[in-house]
């Protein structure tokens, strides 16, 4: 847990967000795919839909992580589409950017839950010592624009100097780049790579990644 992490021994810390510091709402993933399910039309069952949603989650996580890029949002939508047998010309644009802020709405409602413990004050005892922290999160189904209102919504955006979110560099962890765009952000050009504390859940994504570019790393385990 959080006690295991030096923060005198650091200058900067990046954090991780799904299952470092937050985990979905336990209905929200169910909600989401009821959704998709009557937004689309989809004439298959239910629990069938919730399959092939997890599995091209799962598969375009995977693939991020080894290519480094970062599958659109909106490409997993139509890679499940097809996997449903929906015909994929009767699907326009401005149909999937309905859904997608459809699907916000209902994260927005049904909220992450935060279960880095005591993680205002953790953020407080950092910042007072006049560091600084940055989010690093790679993204699948949610955008950076929305963890953002989430972590505004949760009064943790005032921690926080810089977010990087795979979506919106077209780079995830654990790519090199991702890890160099942390250091561009840092606004003390000087401080040494050993400095700079990424914090996550992932051992590749994560840990390795961070460790391979040279920051120090911390490879978190909650009991979920």
């Amino acid at each position: 847990m959080k006690t295991d992490i030096d923060i005198h021994s650091h200058s900067h810390f990046s954090f991780d967000l799904w299952l470092t510091l937050i985990k979905s709402h336990p209905e929200f993933k169910a909600k989401r795919v009821e959704l998709f399910a009557s937004f689309f039309e989809v004439k298959k069952p239910v629990d069938e839909v919730a399959k092939v949603v997890k599995y091209y989650d799962d598969l375009c996580n995977s693939i991020n992580e080894v290519i480094g890029g970062n599958v659109d949002t909106f490409e997993i939508y139509l890679l499940i589409l097809h996997a449903l047998e929906i015909d994929l010309k009767t699907i326009r644009k401005d149909q999937l950017n309905e859904f997608y802020q459809k699907s916000e709405d209902l994260f927005l409602e049904y909220r992450p839950v935060v279960i880095f413990e005591n993680l205002h004050q953790f953020f407080d005892e950092i910042k007072n010592q006049g560091k600084t922290i940055n989010i690093l999160s790679n993204t699948g189904f949610i955008k950076g624009k929305t963890m953002r209102k989430f972590l505004i919504s949760e009064n943790l955006d005032q921690y926080i100097d810089f977010h990087i979110y795979s979506d919106e560099i077209n780079c995830s962890k654990p790519d090199p780049k991702i890890f160099q765009e942390v250091k561009n952000l840092i606004k003390n050009p000087e401080l040494d790579l050993k400095q700079i504390l990424h914090i996550g859940d992932n051992p590749l994504a994560d840990y390795k990644g961070a460790t391979d570019f040279g920051f120090s790393a911390h490879l978190l385990t909650h009991k979920i």
